[in-house]
């Protein structure tokens, strides 16, 4: 790990030995829901208990204060905690929490805002019931539809931890980052089945210093999608598939967004997904940057479009395919990736007419064609040279700037 990735760990350790001595010693404040009425019997409707609870956490002066949700199966119909709090926060999950079923269409299911000092803990999981939403989902033939609630949702978070908790079947994302500052994710599972709609499992937009490590990843969306305004973003160790891989975008969907920056992906797996690494823009006027980017020592098992740019990208009704992308993606590396392309174009490059992709670097890539049709490794390979030549002939007809690098 580079010395980034040594701080955050070492942040994290620091802040649950402090939480483990503060218990050992007694100094944490107990704050067990089910003192404020919640009944974890699976049917009885917990929202108030959980947030009473929290509020009391919140507002007990100096120290730390742990909320406990214990073993049991405890309904929430939908849950706000809004800070700021007088003290550190730990949120300790050791049973479920679990949706409503239906359509509810809230912003978010379990929202946490403006706390500085939060730690979401336990083997505890949140279960969004999404597979009595997903029929309801018609984004992408509906451009005024209203999305379904995220399972756990972070804005204006700062200097905080989750770990260990799993979120299962969320209706919409299941994580999301917003105007977040200094958040690690570690140890997490993220669970729903390829088909689920919309489904990415951890969302960043417009936050900063945010790392996402030794996590498992499976679901019908991203796995990782960093859209616009993300800084400094680190995803280390993590395991995605099912799902749609890891993405930078879509970006220049929406007036005013800022630039992304700095964004590290860092021996990862992914197996069977539907996409590899891609970085996706909207043809628009909307114009930012993206740079500073790296993709290294990420390994694909039977993984489709292993490799892509897609400046032409268009998800749903409402965009104009004729326009070009107005966003410039530069500092690009994707190094020592290796493994297996299910498709036959392991690289796909597709920039922008207007601003044509600049400084994108090839290193180290090994990736064979594992074909459904039992080819001969010697065809395999042959099949992908051929992608490989004809990748280079669409570079070079599109006319990209000189410093376009493909190493070994």
């Amino acid at each position: 790990m580079d010395s980034r990735q040594l701080c955050m760990s070492f942040f994290i350790f620091f802040f649950l030995v402090l939480a483990k001595e503060g218990r050992a010693q007694g100094a944490d404040r107990i704050f067990d829901i089910r003192k404020f009425g919640a009944i974890g019997d699976g049917k009885s409707d917990s929202s108030k208990a959980i947030q009473d609870a929290f509020a009391s956490a919140c507002n007990a002066a100096g120290g730390r204060s742990r909320i406990v949700v214990p073993l049991g199966t405890f309904v929430v119909k939908s849950a706000v905690f809004n800070g700021p709090c007088k003290g550190w926060i730990e949120f300790s999950v050791g049973g479920i929490i679990k949706a409503l079923a239906g359509p509810v269409n809230d912003d978010g299911w379990v929202v946490f805002r403006h706390i500085d000092g939060l730690a979401i803990t336990g083997n505890g999981k949140f279960d969004g019931l999404g597979q009595s939403a997903w029929n309801f989902n018609n984004c992408k033939k509906n451009p005024n539809c209203r999305d379904l609630p995220t399972s756990i949702q972070l804005e204006f978070i700062e200097n905080s931890v989750v770990s260990g908790i799993s979120s299962l079947n969320s209706k919409y994302f299941h994580i999301k980052i917003l105007q977040s500052n200094s958040i690690t994710i570690d140890g997490v599972g993220i669970t729903a089945p390829e088909n689920s709609p919309n489904a990415d499992g951890i969302h960043i937009s417009n936050s900063q210093n945010i790392r996402i490590l030794n996590s498992i990843i499976s679901t019908g969306d991203d796995c990782v999608s960093m859209g616009a305004g993300s800084t400094n973003i680190l995803v280390y160790n993590v395991t995605c598939g099912p799902g749609h891989g890891i993405s930078i975008g879509s970006l220049g969907k929406y007036d005013n967004e800022a630039d992304v920056n700095g964004i590290t992906v860092d021996k990862c797996t992914l197996s069977g997904t539907s996409n590899g690494l891609r970085i996706k823009t909207w043809p628009s006027d909307v114009q930012m940057t993206a740079y500073n980017i790296t993709f290294n020592d990420v390994v694909m098992d039977n993984t489709y479009n292993p490799i892509i740019i897609d400046q032409q990208y268009c998800s749903s009704k409402g965009c104009d395919q004729s326009r070009s992308s107005s966003v410039q993606i530069k500092d690009v590396w994707f190094k020592n990736i290796r493994g297996t392309s299910k498709s036959q174009s392991a690289v796909n490059i597709q920039c922008s007419r207007r601003f044509p992709c600049y400084d994108i670097n090839f290193s180290n890539i090994n990736l064979l064609y594992g074909g459904p049709d039992g080819k001969t490794k010697k065809e395999l390979e042959e099949k992908f040279c051929v992608g490989v030549m004809a990748l280079i002939e669409k570079l070079k007809s599109q006319s990209l700037p000189n410093n376009f690098n493909l190493e070994n």
